[in-house]
């Protein structure tokens, strides 16, 4: 069957992940962890053929993979996730790294149709993002790499058969190692987690205690996290296909809703702020189309991504807010049954549910903003970071022509300042993004500007946020508390130093 799908046209492989996605409709399809025979369903259609090299079975599309996942999500947004984490997260480091022996070893069995699961162990209770502060250990062995450590809130805790795991050793220096394990090798689950949303991917607390042959250790090892922050930027980036789909989802869905439901002498969508919010669900898909077309067009998840470092974060900032803002919206249109999980009106009650998690998942989005103003500010050489962004590549287009003013960055920034310094620009980096999509062969203008306005509308907002720190809402004096002189970026942002 996967030899067969290997060689279809593009349009013609997507048609057949299109055709069977509607089966896993959020509207219908049970709220559990997903059975392997359904998974099966997925995997003998090809939805993990192209993160695949072509000697190993698969079809090695950049662009598939993120068609794929788009139209997953539209039914089904945590089987976007789902399928996400693992061909961006788990197998794509291996393809990318790992030794012959190990692809050989690993890879064609996710070729076959069966219902292969992989997952990557990085969190640990405890750590957090700060991965600086994992407390999983490698040390070399005789047979290969002993690892041992407790893993926690990884995707497919109880069900994935292979594991990329992350682990460190401190015998000669702080050093970073990762490895391919086999879940019968010595990789458990103590304990099985209940989440809010996401109900078809199981978590929990995994203990590891294996040793693994020495070829298992993939070629990425060093002593920094720059390799862990390449491997967790596919999924990041893949927050725009993930959005894409779901949004058309919603939108579709909630102008349905809002015309069939009868308020007064006429439907719900007569009434003008219910306008308003609809206009808010379209905007939001609006932007991560642009921002989906960005990933197809001028990202490229089969190479190292670690020069996409500031598109990425900005990516998966707006894209999930913009996610979340459009769950939240359709829920208040359907009142008390947007609140009803199984609602036969609308899936809003659930598709807040799931939408919520993804601005905390895959680094939280305060996080990721505070990394994005620290990648710029290595950068701007003595410029004042308004000046800086006006000239960068990411965010000058935006800024010239829509005549943003973002001098309130240009002031000594604490933390608090940076992440929603992050913010601005990342939504300066979304405007160019739109309008640059709203440029190409049948972008819609008219979408294209109420997009850019509410994406203004949220710069305006940051800018009153510094107002607001400005008059002492925190209840400490400006500057009482500088950052550590010997510490001014995140260990995860890229510096210029660094860079290749």
């Amino acid at each position: 069957m996967t030899n067969a799908l290997q060689s279809l046209p593009t349009d013609e492989f997507i048609a057949g992940i299109e055709a069977i996605a509607p089966r896993f409709d959020t509207a219908t399809y049970p709220q559990q962890n997903l059975p392997a025979d359904d998974w099966t369903l997925l995997t003998r259609a090809g939805v993990l053929l192209p993160t695949l090299p072509a000697e190993f079975g698969g079809r090695d599309s950049h662009v598939e993979m993120c068609r794929v996942v788009e139209a997953v999500s539209e039914w089904n947004l945590p089987l976007g996730m789902y399928v996400t984490v693992i061909t961006g997260v788990a197998l794509r480091p291996i393809a990318l790294w790992a030794g012959e022996a190990a692809k050989r070893e690993v890879l064609p069995q996710y070729a076959g149709g069966d219902p292969m699961i992989a997952g990557f162990a990085s969190t640990e209770p405890g750590c957090g993002s700060a991965m600086s502060g994992m407390t999983t250990t490698f040390q070399e062995v005789e047979d290969g790499y002993r690892i041992r450590g407790r893993k926690h809130w990884q995707a497919f805790s109880s069900s994935a058969h292979w594991w990329l795991v992350s682990a460190k050793n401190d015998e000669h220096g702080r050093e970073y190692g990762y490895f391919i394990v086999k879940r019968s090798e010595g990789f458990r689950t103590l304990r099985p987690y209940e989440p809010l949303g996401l109900k078809v991917i199981d978590y929990g607390l995994n203990e590891i205690d294996v040793v693994v042959p020495r070829h298992r250790r993939i070629r990425a090892e060093g002593r920094n996290l720059r390799p862990m922050v390449e491997m967790l930027m596919a999924s990041r980036a893949m927050m725009a296909a993930m959005g894409c789909g779901f949004l058309r989802r919603i939108s579709r869905e909630a102008h349905a809703y809002a015309d069939a439901r009868t308020i007064g002498p006429g439907p719900q969508s007569a009434i003008r702020f219910v306008r308003y919010r609809l206009a808010a669900i379209d905007t939001s898909y609006t932007i991560c189309a642009a921002l989906n077309d960005y990933l197809r067009t001028r990202l490229d998840m089969k190479a190292d991504m670690i020069g996409a470092f500031p598109a990425v974060q900005a990516i998966k900032t707006v894209a999930t807010e913009r996610m979340l803002s459009a769950a939240h919206h359709y829920q208040q249109l359907a009142g008390g049954e947007g609140y009803r999980c199984g609602s036969p009106t609308n899936i809003s009650a659930q598709a807040f549910l799931d939408a919520r998690v993804y601005t905390i998942f895959d680094g939280t989005n305060d996080l990721l903003s505070q990394q994005l103003t620290e990648y710029c500010l290595a950068r701007t050489d003595g410029l004042p970071l308004s000046k800086f962004l006006a000239e960068w590549p990411l965010t000058a287009s935006a800024i010239t022509s829509q005549g943003l003013d973002l001098g309130f960055l240009d002031r000594d920034l604490r933390q608090e300042h940076l992440v929603l310094a992050g913010r601005a620009i990342a939504y300066a980096f979304a405007i160019g993004q739109v309008m640059r999509w709203a440029a190409q062969a049948g972008g819609d203008a008219g979408r294209a500007r109420a997009a850019i306005e509410f994406l203004k509308a949220d710069i305006a907002g940051v800018a009153t946020e510094f107002g607001l720190l400005s008059s002492g809402v925190l209840g400490i004096e400006d500057g009482a508390v500088p950052p550590p002189a010997d510490l001014r970026f995140s260990r995860s942002v890229p510096v210029p130093a660094a860079e290749v």
